[in-house]
């Protein structure tokens, strides 16, 4: 007898159909498993075979084989043990054909017949529903993933008796409800809080900036200055992601496997930090699967790389293409992906192997030379992707310990989100989101100067040797100075700003 079972793979990001099928004669006992599966899909077998047993159920002692269609398309995962068992049951006679219609099914079982969470579930919810599928069966601990998808039943399954049961009718598995996206939103939850920022209000006028504008930022300056805690601060004032941005950014964690059990939408934007010591596919993605790395896993959110200088170059120099596109494109031998990468990067770094250098309360210790050999592991062509280039200077002692009280991440956001809502509104369905993301001819057009503006940046541009990128990004990030204060057009006191986040008067890369 021959059934199917509709079930599921992922591919990158991305979810893709897959109809398992059984086939089940007479004849010497046989099981045979084709359709370019992995190691872990061949080993199925046996975990089927003892969660059926383990569940009650009699394997069939026939000549059983099992298809993963489409044939040319490699299989990877434990995604198919629910589904094989189910097919075989079915090619059994034990489970009406009819009953599976409509359904896709994935999910791991343990030995005692338990179903086990998977890695990119939600991605492979979409896809069922993207491909007419009436509902989901998927293992409970995923289920709250898929938990704001509307247009498809998410059943949340926990064994494979409980699976057979509700395909039987005996007792049906409640659709999981679904939470407005709205109603989840009002659960967010800040970590860091700028109003425990004591001082540096010029940075954190720079960080507003830069998040009103998805801006890069490197910020420069002596340890123990507050680099650090700015940066974990920054996702707090980062506006709401829309319901499209939750679904893109948990569905990059969930096929990294990066969800925790029970896990529904990511609320908050990413914060990534990964130590110096990375490696160039960790940071940008890669690997014998091609899995997403930490720019791809800041999506939307914030890549923090500290003490700059430390990263390994080539890692550094892996990020520039990225940053610019948008998008990592993994190709290996064995598979291929394309993860998003719309990310904020925010450096920080010491401007000398001591720290002190320029500083105003301590003593330099190091030569010239070591200076220029630390400053120059950074390369122009990285630097020149970075918008706003930051001096911090240490906090005076009289405001460490004043009773100043300091503005909210809450108050800063609000400001932040009026000036996104200006661009998303302005840009339309351009495909834009921020300013940063324009490209060079958008950003002629919106960044339009007068002839005093005009006659400045020709000024700077010749002093100071700016590429046609970093005029660009200039613009770009006076734009958003301009949508902060709720100005139609960019003047010249906005350009000046700007112009002075590119550093040219710090004396460090120049």
């Amino acid at each position: 007898m021959l059934a199917s079972v509709s079930s599921l793979g992922l591919l990158g990001i991305e979810g893709f159909l897959v109809t398992v099928e059984a086939f089940s004669a007479e004849g010497m006992p046989m099981y045979e498993l084709v359709g370019l599966p992995d190691a872990a899909v061949k080993e199925s077998r046996e975990r089927v075979r003892a969660a059926m047993t383990s569940s009650g159920l009699f394997f069939p002692i026939a000549r059983l084989t099992i298809n993963l269609a489409p044939a040319d398309v490699r299989k990877e995962g434990p995604y198919y043990d629910l589904p094989i068992a189910l097919a075989i049951l079915a090619a059994d006679g034990k489970i009406d054909p009819e009953a599976l219609s409509g359904i896709a099914v994935i999910g791991e079982l343990s030995l005692s017949g338990e179903v086990v969470g998977v890695r990119g579930a939600l991605s492979m919810a979409i896809a069922a529903r993207e491909r007419g599928m009436r509902a989901v069966m998927l293992p409970k601990e995923n289920a709250q993933e898929a938990a704001c998808i509307e247009g498809i039943s998410v059943l949340p399954v926990e064994n494979l008796r409980q699976a057979l049961d509700h395909l039987r009718g005996k007792k049906r598995i409640e659709p999981l409800e679904t939470v407005p996206y709205e109603a989840q939103l009002r659960g967010r939850r800040t970590a860091s809080d700028f109003a425990d920022v004591r001082g540096q209000r010029s940075a954190k006028r720079a960080l507003e900036i830069a998040a009103a504008g998805g801006h890069n930022v490197l910020m420069i300056g002596p340890p123990g200055s507050g680099k650090t805690m700015m940066a974990r601060c920054l996702p707090g004032i980062l506006p709401d992601m829309t319901l499209e941005e939750a679904l893109e950014v948990t569905r990059i964690h969930s096929a990294a496997g990066m969800l925790g059990v029970n896990s529904g939408l990511m609320l908050e934007r990413p914060f990534r930090s990964p130590h110096h010591t990375v490696s160039a596919v960790a940071l940008v993605g890669g690997g014998s699967k091609a899995r997403p790395g930490e720019i791809s896993l800041a999506h939307q959110g914030v890549l923090f790389l500290d003490e700059l200088p430390e990263y390994d170059r080539p890692a550094l120099e892996a990020m520039r293409q990225p940053l610019e596109d948008g998008f990592v494109s993994v190709v290996r031998v064995a598979a291929q992906a394309q993860y998003p990468a719309r990310t904020m990067l925010i450096a920080a770094m010491n401007p000398c192997p001591c720290g002190n250098y320029g500083s105003k309360t301590a003593v330099c210790r190091c030569t010239q030379k070591e200076i220029k050999r630390y400053l120059g592991r950074i390369s122009g062509p990285l630097l020149d992707r970075i918008d706003i280039q930051l001096e911090i200077a240490s906090v005076p002692v009289k405001e460490i310990t004043g009773g100043v009280q300091e503005e909210s991440s809450a108050a800063i956001r609000e400001r932040v989100q009026r000036a996104r809502q200006v661009q998303r509104e302005r840009y339309g369905a351009d495909g834009v989101r921020c300013n940063a993301e324009l490209t060079s001819r958008q950003a002629t057009e919106v960044c339009a100067l007068d002839a005093a503006s005009q006659a400045v940046l020709e000024k700077a541009c010749e002093k100071y040797s700016l590429s046609m990128r970093a005029v660009s990004r200039v613009m770009k990030v006076a734009r958003t100075i301009a949508d902060l204060a709720g100005e139609e057009r960019v003047s010249r006191m906005h350009l000046l700003e700007a112009l002075a986040y590119r550093n040219p008067d710090g004396g460090y890369f120049v």
